[in-house]
């Protein structure tokens, strides 16, 4: 359903994993420009959550920053019952839970052959198995429909030995996706987003991140604007399920 305009002062929820900065950030305020109220999850970036949520409310939505370890099953449950309690208070003027994006993310370098089991356990359970809980508990909510996109990455068809369990664990969320938008229809849609070069991570060097890009068929990073774009096209083309939408510049094509 499109929420372009908010219908009687009510405001439908949006659900972004990951809000406080980089792309969920991004995802966060595509969604308050059409509308949305938003639930902005965070970890660690308190600050960055305040800063976001100011920019958020400018937009004229509610917003609802919460914090929560993603890795730890037990806070999962615990976010959705806050979520829960959002939506029976009649003050907060919420229509109910519409949209999730599982925007919160790890990425370690680790070679296969080396790589610790604390990290690999790390990476699957922010991202593999808390997309996957908080995609089962989302769906359970959207009584009316709603649609769901898990933010993947182009390593996902990658062989990128120096990533092996990021690698492994965003393949395994493209198969997720797929697997969850055919037992999901056709109530709720759920659809991934793969992203290539868009933001360097703050450990990559100027000129890494240069060369980078630099060999890529189309040779610059990708505009944050254009991701906002792709989430944009999931919530108006309303026949489309299981599909990831891969926004790399041609890097699939090396």
């Amino acid at each position: 359903m499109n929420y372009n305009q908010r219908m009687d002062g009510v405001f439908p929820l949006a659900l972004v994993t990951g809000a406080a900065h980089r792309l969920g950030r991004v995802f966060a305020l595509t969604l308050a420009r059409r509308g949305y109220a938003i639930l902005l999850h965070y970890h660690s970036s308190a600050f960055r959550a305040e800063q976001t949520a100011l920019e958020l409310r400018a937009l004229g939505v509610p917003v609802f920053p919460l914090r929560a370890d993603l890795t730890d099953p037990a806070q999962i449950e615990q976010m959705f019952g806050a979520l829960d309690a959002l939506l029976a208070d009649p003050a907060n003027r919420l229509s109910g839970l519409h949209v999730l994006v599982n925007s919160a993310a790890l990425m370690r370098s680790g070679d296969v052959r080396s790589v610790s089991l604390e990290t690999w356990d790390e990476m699957m359970a922010l991202n593999l198995r808390a997309p996957f809980l908080c995609a089962q508990k989302a769906y359970a909510r959207m009584s009316s429909g709603g649609l769901i996109v898990n933010i993947s990455d182009i390593a996902a068809g990658q062989v990128w030995t120096r990533f092996g369990a990021y690698t492994v664990s965003k393949a395994g969320l493209e198969a997720l996706t797929r697997i969850m938008a055919r037992a999901f229809a056709p109530k709720v849609r759920v659809n991934a987003i793969a992203p290539g070069l868009v933001l360097p991570s703050e450990d990559t060097p100027p000129e890494e991140w240069s060369r980078l890009v630099g060999r890529l068929p189309l040779p610059r990073a990708a505009y944050l604007e254009e991701m906002a774009r792709s989430l944009e096209f999931l919530l108006e083309n309303e026949y489309i399920t299981g599909q990831s939408i891969v926004i790399d510049g041609g890097y699939s094509l090396l």
